[in-house]
């Protein structure tokens, strides 16, 4: 039997692997949609697993929320899980929507 790091490890490159189709699929699609990125607690899995999709602004994120791009997202989000045999009661409670924020003290700052 395999040790349960191991196991997580194996579920981790699965879910990247399925999360990445997701991603690219989702920029070809999507206005705005940059990237996404995954949380987990295996001490609380498959609880714990959040993915976070990420859009360029506000304006983005909160056209995309009232459009049909949401139920796109929720769908390539459900996807991937169920290509990796992760089974959420309501894929809604996995995932979440944000927009990119610039990193301090790069473009704009002038020294």
């Amino acid at each position: 039997m395999s040790s349960p790091k191991r196991k997580h490890a194996g579920i981790e490159r699965e879910l990247i692997r399925t999360l990445t189709f997701a991603c690219e699929t989702a920029k070809s699609e999507i206005v705005g949609f940059q990237w996404l990125t995954h949380e987990v607690d295996y001490q609380r899995f498959p609880q714990s697993l959040v993915v976070t999709w990420m859009f360029d602004s506000e304006a983005s994120r909160a056209r995309s929320l009232a459009s049909s791009d949401k139920a796109r997202m929720l769908e390539l989000t459900l996807a991937a899980f169920d290509e990796v045999g992760i089974s959420v009661s309501s894929i809604a409670e996995h995932v979440a929507f944000s927009v990119e924020r610039p990193a301090r003290g790069k473009r704009g700052q002038g020294h």
